[in-house]
């Protein structure tokens, strides 16, 4: 009987952010211009560092993997939406929806990975100066970030695999914009009890993982810079960690908000809001957090965009 409602299933509908007609077009050109701002500015950070050699550094290096991950978890979604709102048909095949789940949960959980392999990278710079180049050399930070590639792909695959198990009821109306995995496991018709212990496990695990690093670093990178003597050496310190740190206090307080909230106070409007500030505005605005106050990327990006137009005035 499961599979037989499971191979009957040919699509679900995403409600979307609204069922107002007339907030269609505002929604719309909102997101559309955000999705190109995010890549666009991902893709520029990206361009700089690979372009200027004196960004070849290890911490960079993990930024650009940040800025395509970045890229790839907001265009899981966005495209999407735009495209459902444009043609005016919520719809989403099965195996679109699967598919949406699998990079979606693939990007969600590279995304912490990777900020946790950079506040690693801020605990060696900041404690272990000395040692820093030894200690983040090519090969370990290739090893950090294809382990983090790699770990995330199969895990995904897991989550999508058991998902694909599951058979669902008559209501396949999902009340999001992108087919995550809570709103899908509440459409089942199955016991979705596997897969709930291996998102309480597997992907708890791996965000314990994730967290503790994060939170063992900050602890040893505060305590190192409250025992510098000078006020303007504590600063210099803090300013090398303060736009990594304000990117995972954003993302990390915003996905806290959607899978780890009490039931009692979770709705799915909340829900919806709380995942718009991960995965759209947060992917939009680790470019300016970082080009901001990072003075050799603001730098680049500067020589970049000048020899743009320098180019482009040749032309004319």
């Amino acid at each position: 009987m499961g599979w037989e409602n499971l191979t009957s299933i040919s699509e679900f509908f995403l409600l979307g952010l609204s069922e107002q007609p007339e907030q269609q077009e505002v929604l719309f050109g909102l997101f559309l211009s955000m999705y190109l701002v995010t890549v666009a500015g991902n893709l520029l950070i990206i361009l700089a560092i690979v372009t200027d050699a004196q960004l070849h550094t290890p911490m960079c290096f993990f930024l650009a993997n940040l800025s395509l991950a970045d890229a790839c978890f907001v265009s899981t979604t966005v495209p999407k939406m735009l495209a459902n709102i444009w043609i005016q048909n919520q719809a989403i095949s099965y195996a679109g929806c699967l598919s949406q789940l699998y990079f979606f949960m693939l990007f969600v959980m590279l995304e912490a990975f990777l900020l946790a392999v950079m506040a690693y990278d801020r605990y060696v710079a900041i404690c272990h100066p000395l040692h820093y180049i030894m200690v983040m050399s090519p090969g370990l930070c290739v090893l950090l970030v294809s382990a983090s590639w790699t770990v995330n792909a199969l895990h995904s695959l897991l989550h999508t695999l058991l998902m694909n198990s599951l058979s669902f009821c008559e209501d396949h109306e999902i009340p999001h914009f992108f087919c995550d995995i809570n709103p899908l496991l509440s459409l089942s018709c199955t016991d979705p009890f596997i897969n709930e212990l291996v998102i309480f496990t597997i992907g708890g695990l791996a965000g314990l993982v994730c967290v503790l690093c994060l939170i063992i670093s900050y602890a040893y990178i505060f305590s190192t810079i409250l025992k510098i003597p000078s006020a303007q050496g504590k600063r210099k310190a803090f300013s090398t960690c303060s736009s990594h740190l304000s990117v995972v206090s954003l993302f990390f307080g915003t996905s806290f908000c959607v899978y780890f909230s009490l039931p009692s106070t979770r709705s799915a409007q909340k829900g919806t809001v709380a995942s718009v500030m991960y995965t759209v505005v947060t992917p939009m605005l680790n470019p300016f957090i970082y080009s901001l106050r990072n003075r050799d990327i603001k730098s680049s990006l500067r020589k970049l965009i000048w020899v743009r137009k320098i180019h482009s005035a040749q032309w004319y």
